[in-house]
């Protein structure tokens, strides 16, 4: 009898368990990458692309309303870069923070606002691509990358006397400084869009009528404020490293 109560309980366990992080995996040479990123990402690229491109194909001097809806965008994002960076030197970044923006952006909301369910994979589901821990990394290392690249384009090897000032006491803080930037750059936007997805999720299992509307909504709102966070941060570690020993 106790026998079977262990069997009966086992059973029910291998029922109601759930496989969490399930991917559909493509072989690209001798590395294995999460199709559906790949899926999701691509759409979003080519829906940016696609909005571009038809805000900017015939530019007015008087804008129509796709023109002043594109120049809108473009003074907000110049707005980040310019607050964070510096007036004399934003302009060269304008590009790579208005492009973090608008792709964080614009995978946040597509997996806020695609019901990516109803489409069936042989293995894992469509989501943000910002919902997969990878991602997020490769956008961090991307602005680690780039704000090295700023400190030591404008300050050479002297950059690194960064390191050991105002005394060479906190040389070890510095340093764990620059591998804490892109870890809380990452983890933060992983865990919000995850978790809002997950809130969505079991509200919409819970109450699958009109109760989850609200908390969408709100998941767009926190989606873009994401959006904007990543992006000025990134700003802003890029002006940090542009100051130093070439304004001395």
């Amino acid at each position: 009898m106790h026998q079977e109560n262990i069997q009966n309980l086992l059973s029910m366990i291998s029922v109601s368990s759930v496989e969490v992080g399930k991917h559909l995996y493509w072989t690209i040479g001798n590395y294995d990458v999460h199709g559906q990123v790949f899926i999701v990402s691509w759409l979003v690229i080519f829906t940016l692309l696609a909005i571009s491109f038809i805000g900017t194909r015939s530019l007015q001097r008087i804008p129509g309303k796709w023109q002043n809806f594109m120049e809108f965008i473009l003074e907000f994002l110049q707005d980040i870069a310019k607050n964070q960076i510096g007036e004399h030197e934003y302009r060269t970044w304008v590009p790579y923070i208005a492009t973090i923006f608008l792709f964080i952006l614009g995978s946040n909301w597509a997996g806020a606002l695609i019901p990516w369910k109803l489409i069936e994979l042989p293995e894992g589901e469509l989501a943000a691509p910002t919902n997969d821990i990878n991602t997020t990394v490769a956008l961090s290392l991307l602005t680690s990358i780039s704000y090295f690249y700023a400190g030591l384009n404008k300050n050479g090897l002297g950059y690194f006397l960064r390191y050991i000032e105002p005394t060479p006491v906190l040389l070890p803080i510095n340093i764990l400084e620059d591998f804490t930037k892109p870890l809380s750059l990452s983890f933060r936007l992983f865990g919000n869009i995850l978790a809002d997805e997950l809130v969505v999720s079991v509200f919409t299992l819970l109450v699958p009528i009109l109760i989850p509307l609200p908390v969408m909504i709100l998941g767009l709102f926190a989606s873009s404020i994401q959006a904007l966070i990543f992006s000025t941060l990134s700003a802003a570690y890029i002006g940090e490293a542009l100051e130093g020993h070439g304004d001395h």
